[in-house]
């Protein structure tokens, strides 16, 4: 119905239908059957209207569809009788219009006749006419109920009064009886010794109103002030409360020498006056040398070395060798180069090490201070090949020049071109633009803590003995044991690093997916926690998220911090893990040090601790990344009620795709129940981020990415989409100002599918397209006339490659089926990946 309110109760329908003589449209229905030939769908209307109408009373000429956006002008074209013909008289007619409309709103009016647009006799002016809409039986998320906007009336909200038991409303009360009894005293500067006895009650009030209300208010997550608490109530909705991840940098350290460095090794951000190598200890008996006193006295950031690293001189710096062409590049999105190995010095590297590409000077002018910062990149090798190039002879005699072919992991593609020819520095000698740093080592953002005492556990209390359960047939009463109080030793400095654990970094095959951890998946850095009880040896104890997978023997502990950074120790209750024994001393070896802190810039890390002589010098030629400060109490008030929504398992295909998309490496997916002979098999097809291969790799990590949430007796095999190869024909018009090649260039950078300078994408962009997603001609054509210098452009061919057809471009839409991705590469190495036909006419 056309309206002209908005109104919650239409009364009007029902007037009409009591009126004695008054009649109207109730609602008018498409109909779309799927069975009927395409051209055929939508075309039938059915309108019913509120009192029954002669068979014959109406026919098409009285009846006018108005309305649409890109298809008008729709006209009934008749008024279908049926094989034995209509009933006398009914509530619904059947109209048939020329064509079906496109998704806007369309108006069918009841009229006099064509010439005559006013309503029939006995129809009301109002219902005589109904808005309606023909894809109204499409797919679609929305509910199809109307949305309302009759708001209930507010309710004036109740006088409460707030000021009860906090800090500020005793303070101001007390202020306030102070006015009574001492009228004089007006003083309010908090330095005034009244004002100050004030606060300080007040605080005191403040506190033990929170004491008395402590149960009631840790409670409930919506009023808890303690982390500690907010964190146990968002545990029982599966919830777990991250308290932040330290940061990780990719260090490069200079040796005069091969040498070892081993975990653990110290390394420290830019300190004034300080060598790069610092020694810790000298003399007999060890003690700290002044350097060392006043590096940590100036509180640098402190870095530690992950992994033991075996360092050698000749990878220092790498030369890229470019097989004696120059001006060369390397070009944004390579996964391989080749590297000059002089006098074949490098024995050593091998696949699994990392590599800095760094643009140490610029490129036009040779200038150190110019080099472009963002031009530095860390790849991690998959592939080393020891070669030579014949051609060339070096200069100590050896035919031919060793080189080294490497490869590396395709997420480590290379995000910008690395210019990497010679440059003449002020002095006149000839420097590489860029060069290869090697002797990378991973460290993460922390310092250790060693061998700080945590007390001991205390002795039972006989006041808190209790009578522990019968056994057996004993019928006499058991003899109350005392139990110990609850041993929660707090480290006495913070914050404790939380990093990454080593089967979390193990699962990073590159140097990239290292920066990008989930602060989900790190651990407390508690590094060693061992507990001597009473003429025993010290026993390790283990630090887990929690204890609710604990065995009542099981030596665990959980850690838990509050909003302070401090943290506290907790153990079993001999149900949920091993209560340690009275009298038994705590030593415990951790880090601290977490957060955004850690994020220090490229080049802040400039001084390593180590009494290794062969180390020259340390820097870090990338930013630190990956620090993530503490999840707040706000956020997880906020998140953790919404937790459970999270899906938690796959049973149905849908949740198997859903499930998939989790992972960072995957756009789309799509999943397919079928059996196969004894049980059913998931066949999970995915859409790889990028458009990159599924290969064996990825489906060993999209196994093992499943492998929580696969139902039992579900086989899962994981497969890549079919790619749909397309055929583009375009015919262009070039302005008479611009050139025809460079109107050329433009417009197949637009129809590309690379990403191009700025992160701009070109239409066919892998990452444009997924699974069953037409692709549409008016984004062909809106594209191409977008370029700069294109006057007109007309597509006269479209359709899959090797089966020509005329129906996308007469329609405007190419369809895929389910599991069909789009994809015109344009290349002439892989012609059958889709090919673009360009002809550009006009212009200079």
């Amino acid at each position: 119905m056309s309206e002209r309110y908005f109104c919650c109760d239409r009364r009007r329908v029902n007037e009409v239908r009591e009126h004695p003589s008054l009649n109207g449209v109730e609602w008018v229905e498409v109909v779309d059957d799927p069975s009927e030939a395409p051209e055929e769908r939508q075309r039938t209307l059915v309108v019913r209207f509120i009192k029954e109408v002669e068979a014959h009373a109406l026919g098409a000429e009285n009846f006018v569809v108005e309305g649409g956006e890109r298809i008008r002008k729709i006209a009934v074209t008749g008024v279908p009788r049926g094989r034995t013909g209509p009933p006398a008289r009914g509530h619904e007619m059947h109209l048939r219009v020329n064509q079906a409309g496109d998704f806007s709103a369309y108006t069918l009016r009841v009229v006099k006749s064509a010439r005559d647009l006013g309503p029939p006799p006995h129809f009301d002016p109002l219902l005589s006419s109904v808005e309606f809409s023909f894809k109204v039986n499409c797919p679609t998320d929305f509910d199809c109920e109307a949305e309302r906007a009759c708001a209930p009336a507010a309710a004036p909200a109740p006088e409460i009064n707030y000021l009860a038991k906090d800090y500020a409303s005793f303070r101001q009360l007390m202020l306030d009886r102070m006015s009574v009894l001492l009228p004089r005293w007006k003083e309010r500067n908090a330095a005034d010794l009244g004002v100050a006895l004030v606060e300080v009650l007040a605080y005191v009030g403040d506190y033990l109103s929170y004491r008395q209300d402590a149960v009631a208010t840790e409670a409930y997550i919506g009023t808890a002030r303690r982390r500690v608490s907010v964190s146990r109530h968002a545990r029982l909705v599966d919830y777990r409360v991250h308290n932040g991840a330290n940061a990780r940098a990719w260090v490069q350290v200079s040796v005069s020498a091969d040498a070892q460095l081993p975990a653990g090794t110290r390394i420290f951000s830019r300190v004034t006056g300080v060598a790069s190598r610092i020694q810790p200890f000298a003399g007999n008996p060890p003690r700290p040398t002044p350097e060392y006193e006043r590096a940590v006295a100036a509180r640098p950031a402190v870095f530690e070395t992950v992994a033991d690293a075996r360092l050698y001189a000749a990878h220092n710096e790498f030369e890229f060798y470019t097989w004696g062409d120059d001006r060369c590049c390397l070009p944004r999105g390579a996964t391989s180069a080749t590297l000059r190995n002089r006098g074949g010095a490098v024995e050593e590297l091998a696949a699994g090490d990392v590599l800095a590409f760094v643009e140490q000077r610029n490129p036009h002018n040779g200038k150190l201070e110019e080099a472009d910062p963002a031009h530095r990149h860390a790849v991690r090798l998959t592939k080393v090949r020891y070669t030579y190039d014949p051609l060339f002879q070096v200069t100590d005699g050896i035919q031919g020049t060793s080189i080294i072919e490497i490869s590396w992991h395709v997420e480590d593609a290379l995000p910008f071109s690395l210019c990497l020819w010679d440059v003449l520095a002020d002095d006149g000698s000839k420097h590489p633009a860029s060069v290869a740093l090697g002797n990378l080592v991973l460290a993460d953002h922390g310092e250790t803590v060693g061998g700080e005492s945590l007390g001991t556990v205390p002795e039972p209390l006989p006041a808190l003995a209790k009578v522990r359960a019968r056994r057996g047939d004993s019928c006499d009463d058991a003899e109350p044991e005392p139990t110990a109080p609850r041993f929660s030793p707090r480290l006495r400095r913070g914050p404790l690093t939380y990093a990454a654990s080593a089967e979390v970094l193990a699962r990073a095959h590159s140097a990239s997916a290292v920066m990008r951890l989930p602060a989900a998946d790190t651990v407390p850095a508690v590094v060693e926690l061992l507990g001597t009880a009473r003429e025993g040896e010290p026993l390790p104890w283990e630090a887990r998220r929690d204890l609710l997978d604990s065995g009542p023997t099981d030596r665990h502990f959980a850690v838990e911090v509050e909003e302070d950074g401090t943290a506290a120790l907790r153990f079993g209750d001999e149900r949920f893990g091993s209560r340690p024994a009275a009298g038994t001393s705590f030593v415990a070896t951790y880090r601290v040090g977490v957060g955004v802190a850690g994020n220090v810039g490229a080049g802040a890390l400039a001084h390593v601790v180590t009494e290794e002589a062969a180390v020259t010098g340390v820097a870090n030629p990338l930013p630190a990344r990956g620090g993530v400060e503490p999840e707040s109490i706000e956020e997880v008030r906020r998140d953790a009620p919404a937790a459970f929504r999270t899906q938690g398992r796959a049973v149905t295909p849908d949740d198997y795709a859903r499930v998939a998309e989790r992972h960072p490496g995957v756009q789309r997916a799509a999943a397919t129940f079928r059996w196969t002979g004894s049980w059913r098999t998931v066949f999970l097809t995915i859409d790889r981020l990028g458009g990159g291969k599924v290969d064996d790799e990825l489906k060993a990590e999209m196994r093992q990415h499943l492998e929580r949430y696969r139902m039992a007796g579900h086989d899962v095999e994981i497969n890549g989409p079919l790619y749909v190869s397309l055929e583009l024909g375009l015919h262009v018009c070039a302005r008479p100002e611009y050139f025809n090649g460079d109107v050329r260039a433009a417009l197949l950078e637009v129809f590309g599918n690379r990403t191009y300078a700025g992160g701009r994408r070109g239409l066919f962009h892998p990452d444009n397209f997924t699974f069953g997603q037409s692709v549409y001609l008016s984004a062909l054509y809106a594209a191409a006339q977008n370029v700069e210098g294109v006057s007109s452009v007309e597509i006269r061919r479209f359709h899959r490659q090797g089966q020509p057809s005329a129906e996308a471009v007469e329609t405007g839409e190419l369809k895929l089926e389910r599991l069909e991705i789009a994809r015109l590469d344009n290349d002439p190495n892989f012609p059958e990946h889709g090919v673009i036909q360009l002809e550009v006419e006009g212009g200079r």
